[in-house]
């Protein structure tokens, strides 16, 4: 079976980790192809000659899988001269059995060449460089979180029960009693000189909450938890500043963005944002697409009329917590009626995890619209009135019960539950 070749010149590249392996297709005025192939190193001087080998055949377009991060560098140096497609090692797999470094060039080439790739988006390298800071900001967080549940673990087996009397184990007043337990092992000592006036607990009930015995041992790991601590949070605020910095060139875009809902709290939830999927909305060319790459939509599993699965995908492993925090927020807000009610609707018939997925579509639905049309985000399209394209006939009490599940309250029953 013979396939359309879309593109006369192109490149197919298997990326490792020290050589890369490349082959060209040259297809001729009779549909004769012919391969030219060859193996590169990842050094520098390798990837100029790549360039250098590709020029020689006035081959513009390489097509490559993304390999871990090797592929990085070889997209740095060929994106000043060629059209890189990166393609997603599932849309590249080849035929088990029957595979080596330079038949897979040549599979790459060959898919490349008759259009049955999916290129992955690439934002440009300004947002690359910030979505690479965002990220490390995203571990430094995972790994101070991580850091706070060891030295909590060190205060519950010292009998310290300072997480009942306070709502940040971690804040002033209760990081000042932990410091005076470690600097006077042993000690007992009257904590209303550390107790704030605003606490919700009584100095009495924070008093009982650290009568416990923190061992020599529990003492050395709780002191390394605190210190690395510290330093976690003064490595996070450096990269902040720097992320900052970096955002500095887009402050109408930013701006659009904190008028949609959840994202008006924090400027880093707007900057982490743009950070995934850039400002430039052409890339996506509805809001479906943008959704979908999110992984933020059912899948397409259906075979014989019967669908397999309706689960999401794995993609957008960054935003989609991103989005799903924001969500939780949002449905628990007044301010946002829209949200709420589409969330209750939902998780009525199909449960909280659908519900919040749901509500994710809608906040990127509104992203995409107003990155796109550079306008403020407006809840009038999602508050007005749906009138139905055609006429449905309901009885007088499933209207009623219609309107219930809306949130109207009559006020005939408000009088007679009151009476």
């Amino acid at each position: 079976m013979a396939f359309k070749i879309l593109r006369k010149n192109c490149c197919g590249l298997d990326v490792h980790k020290t050589w890369i392996f490349a082959c060209i297709g040259i297809t001729d005025t009779n549909g004769r192809t012919e391969y030219k192939q060859a193996r590169f190193s990842s050094f520098s001087n390798g990837l100029r000659d790549l360039a250098d080998w590709l020029a020689k055949y006035s081959c513009s377009d390489v097509c490559m899988e993304s390999t871990g991060k090797y592929w990085i560098p070889v997209f740095n140096i060929l994106e000043k001269t060629c059209w890189v497609t990166l393609a997603h090692p599932k849309y590249t797999k080849p035929q088990k059995g029957n595979k080596t470094d330079r038949k897979d060039a040549k599979w790459i080439c060959d898919l490349y060449m008759c259009g049955m790739v999916k290129p992955s988006f690439i934002p440009p390298p300004d947002i690359r460089q910030l979505r690479d800071l965002m990220r490390y900001r995203t571990k430094l967080t995972n790994m101070l979180t991580s850091e706070k549940n060891r030295a909590q673990n060190c205060l519950t087996v010292s009998n310290l029960k300072l997480d009942d009397v306070f709502s940040d184990v971690f804040g002033k007043s209760s990081r000042s009693i932990i410091q005076h337990i470690l600097d006077h092992p042993g000690e007992h000592f009257d904590v209303s000189a550390f107790v704030d006036r605003r606490c919700k607990h009584s100095v009495d009930e924070v008093q009982a909450a650290v009568d416990g015995a923190v061992s020599r041992e529990q003492a050395a790991k709780l002191k390394e938890c605190l210190q690395h601590i510290d330093q976690l949070n003064e490595h996070r605020n450096h990269i902040e500043t720097e992320i900052l910095r970096l955002a500095e060139p887009y402050p109408y875009q930013l701006e659009l963005i904190r008028t949609v809902p959840g994202f008006s709290a924090s400027p880093m939830t707007a900057v982490a944002l743009i950070s995934e999927i850039g400002l430039d909305m052409s890339v996506f060319p509805s809001a479906k697409h943008l959704v979908s790459w999110a992984g933020c939509c059912p899948r397409n599993d259906q075979s014989s009329k019967k669908v397999k699965s309706t689960r999401i995908s794995r993609a957008g492993c960054y935003l989609k917590p991103l989005l799903v925090q924001i969500a939780n927020a949002v449905i628990k807000s007044d301010k946002y009626p829209e949200c709420r009610e589409r969330y209750r609707r939902i998780k009525a018939r199909r449960g909280h995890k659908k519900a919040i997925i749901a509500v994710c579509r809608m906040l990127l639905t509104a992203i995409w619209n107003v990155l796109s049309k550079l306008e403020p985000y407006s809840a009038k399209g999602y508050l007005e009135d749906k009138l139905t394209e055609h006429s449905v006939v309901i009885s007088k009490a499933q209207g009623l019960e219609l309107l219930r599940k809306r949130g109207y309250i009559f006020k005939d029953e408000l009088s007679s539950a009151s009476g």
